[in-house]
C-alpha cells in the first residue's frame, strides 16, 4: 500500500486556494442488499501451507521484492510454481507471467542543486539534503528551475493556530519552500489532520495556484518516512511504466522533499524559532540530468475457469501485489523490508485461495482470474499495466477484490474500502453483497467504514491496485486490517503475523469471490 503515491495525486486533484478545514462528511445512502446465489461448496483455506507459503514469500531470500530487480523474478517464480502445483490455467501473455515493461531512471552525477547568497554557493546533497520527486501521477516534475527562494512557514491558513502564512507573499517565479508538518501548537487531532496527504494536497495547490516556479516540501513529522522513501528511489532509480523515452505531455514544476536542518540554507537562519513567512534573501538553482535503463518485471496472472457455458466468459478478479520496498537503510543489524504484511499477506492469501478452489469439486458459475501485481510501491504500475494491456477483455471483468496488508490488528476487526468511496455507486452492490457474506460467517468480522470515504483524509480508497480497476469502472472492494507502526519498515516480519486472523480474511474473500460468481447479474449499481 503506497501512501507517497497517493500524496502526490492528491496533490494535483486540490489545486485551490480554500483553506485549510475539517472536511464535512459526505451523506451516504444505505444500499439494498442484492439477492445472492445458492452457495457453491466453500473448501477450507489450508492453513499449514498459508503459513509454509508466507514464511518463505518474507524471507531475507527475496531481498524485499523490489519491482524490476531479480529478487521480484523470483517473487514472481514462487507464486507461478504455487499454482503450478494447485493445477491453475496460466492466463498471462508468457504462461502465468505478464511482462510489464519498465524505465528506471537514473540520476546522472551532472545533477546539481545550488543555493547561493551574495556570489557565494552551497551545493545540497541528493538524497541526504533533497531528494526530488519525477513523477505525479500522470504528471511529469520539471527537471530544471530556478528563482529566488521563499519561506512559506506550514502554508497554512488557520485561525486558531494564528496561522495566515501564504497572506502577502508573492510566490510567482519564486521557488517556495514550507513545513511540511504541522506547527507546535497544533493539538494531537490537528496534527493528524493536517499531515495528511488531502491537507498536504491543499497546501500544494494553493503554491501552484499562486504560480511558483518550484517547491521545496520540508519533511517533518510524517513526512520524513517519505523523504526516505523518495531517497530510497534517488539511490535505486525510480520507476516508470513503458520505454520512458517519450516526451511527458503534462508537467507539474519541480518538487521535492528536504531534511529540515538547522542552517540549512533553504530554512530561515533562526529556525525552527523563527518559523515566520518570509524572503530567504537566497537563490536556488536546479537542474536534473536523467539517464535511463530498460528492465522488466511481471504480473502473474492465473485461471480457474467457471462452469456455466455462458457466465464463464466473464470474470471476478482477485488481486494483490507481489512487490515490496527491496532494502532500506539499517534499522540495527536489518536491512530488508521483508513485507510480511505488506503484501505477502495479501499474495499468500490469494495463493491459500487459489488451491482451495482448485481442489474444490464444483466450480463456480463464474470464472475467477486471479491477478499478482507487480510496482504496487512505485505507483501501481502492474495494476496499471493490467488493465490497459488486460489478458483477458477488461468489459468482462464483472469486479475486483484487492487484499493488501489483511494479516494484522485486531482479530475481529476488518477494513472495507470501495462500496462508498467510489464514485456513482459504483461498487455499492458489490459492498452489499460482501456485507451479506460477512454476516453469514460462523464469526464475523466487525467492519471498520471510515477509510470508506471520498473525503477522508488519508485517501486510502486512492492507495492500492484496486484503484486501477475502478478508473474503468469496474466495482472493487479493498480489504485490508489496516496500517501498523511496522508499515514500510524492515520490522514487518512474518512473526507478527496474526494467521489465524489471515485465514480468516483469506476465507471471507474466497466466499465474496464466489457470492459474486455465482450470481446471474453483474453487481452493477442499481442491481
Amino acid at each position: 500500500m503506497r501512501r507517497l503515491a497517493t500524496l502526490l495525486f492528491v496533490m494535483l486533484g486540490a489545486c485551490s486556494q480554500t483553506p485549510v478545514s475539517d472536511p464535512a462528511p459526505a451523506p451516504v445512502a444505505a444500499p439494498s442488499t442484492p439477492t445472492a446465489a445458492p452457495p457453491t461448496v466453500v473448501p477450507p483455506i489450508d492453513v499449514s501451507a498459508l503459513r509454509a507459503d508466507l514464511t518463505l514469500f518474507a524471507s531475507d531470500a527475496f531481498q524485499g521484492r523490489l519491482a524490476g530487480t531479480p529478487a521480484a523474478r523470483r517473487a514472481a517464480e514462487f507464486i507461478a510454481e504455487r499454482l503450478t502445483a494447485a493445477g491453475l490455467e496460466p492466463a498471462g501473455d508468457s504462461g502465468f507471467f505478464q511482462r510489464v515493461p519498465l524505465s528506471r531512471q537514473v540520476f546522472a552525477p551532472t545533477t546539481k542543486f545550488l543555493v547561493t547568497s551574495r556570489g557565494r554557493a552551497t551545493e545540497l546533497k541528493l538524497g541526504e539534503d533533497v531528494a526530488p520527486i519525477l513523477r505525479v501521477g500522470d504528471y511529469h516534475t520539471q527537471l530544471s528551475t530556478e528563482g529566488e527562494l521563499v519561506f512559506a512557514g506550514y502554508a497554512l491558513s488557520v485561525p486558531q493556530l494564528n496561522r495566515n502564512d501564504l497572506a502577502g507573499l508573492n510566490l510567482a517565479g519564486k521557488v517556495v519552500v514550507f513545513l511540511g508538518g504541522a506547527p507546535p501548537n497544533a493539538d494531537s487531532a490537528t496534527r493528524a489532520r493536517l499531515e495528511s496527504p488531502e491537507q498536504l494536497g491543499q497546501r500544494l495547490g494553493a503554491i501552484l495556484n499562486g504560480g511558483a516556479a518550484g517547491i521545496v516540501i520540508m519533511a517533518v513529522g510524517t513526512l520524513e518516512d517519505d523523504f526516505d522513501a523518495v531517497a530510497s528511489e534517488v539511490a535505486s532509480g525510480a520507476l516508470e511504466l513503458g520505454p520512458g523515452e517519450q516526451e511527458p505531455s503534462r508537467v507539474v514544476p519541480m518538487v521535492m522533499f528536504a531534511r529540515p536542518r538547522s542552517g540549512s540554507p533553504l530554512l530561515p537562519s533562526g529556525w525552527p524559532a523563527d518559523d515566520k513567512p518570509q524572503a530567504l534573501g537566497r537563490h536556488l538553482t536546479a537542474r536534473i540530468t536523467l539517464g535511463r535503463a530498460q528492465t522488466e518485471s511481471y504480473n502473474v496472472v492465473a485461471l480457474l475457469r467457471g462452469r456455466d457455458p455462458a457466465l464463464s466468459r466473464s470474470y471476478v478478479a482477485l488481486g494483490a501485489h507481489l512487490d515490496h520496498i527491496g532494502v532500506q537503510p539499517a534499522a540495527g543489524r536489518d536491512s530488508i523490508a521483508n513485507g510480511a504484511d505488506d503484501d505477502g499477506s495479501g499474495s499468500m492469501g490469494l495463493v491459500a485461495i487459489a488451491r482451495a478452489l482448485a481442489a474444490s469439486p464444483e466450480r463456480p458459475r463464474r470464472s475467477l482470474l486471479f491477478v499478482w501485481h507487480t510496482g504496487e510501491e512505485a505507483g501501481m504500475l502492474g495494476s496499471e499495466w493490467f488493465v490497459t494491456h488486460p489478458t483477458v477483455p477488461i468489459d468482462s471483468v464483472v469486479a475486483q477484490l484487492n487484499a493488501d496488508m489483511i494479516g494484522r490488528n485486531a482479530p475481529d476487526s476488518l477494513m472495507l474500502v470501495g462500496p462508498r468511496a467510489a464514485p456513482n455507486g459504483q461498487s455499492r452492490v458489490l459492498g452489499a453483497l460482501v456485507d451479506s457474506v460477512n454476516t453469514a460467517l460462523p464469526r464475523p468480522f466487525t467492519i471498520n467504514r471510515e477509510w470508506d470515504s471520498p473525503d477522508h483524509p488519508e485517501q486510502i480508497y486512492l492507495r492500492s491496485d484496486h484503484y486501477s480497476y475502478a478508473k474503468r469502472g469496474i466495482p472493487i472492494v479493498f480489504y485490508t486490517t489496516g496500517l501498523h507502526e511496522d508499515y514500510h519498515k524492515v520490522t514487518d516480519e512474518v512473526s507478527k503475523i496474526d494467521f489465524d486472523k489471515l485465514t480468516r480474511v483469506s476465507e471471507l474473500i474466497m466466499r465474496s469471490a464466489l457470492a459474486v460468481a455465482n450470481r446471474t447479474e453483474r453487481p452493477r449499481s442499481g442491481r
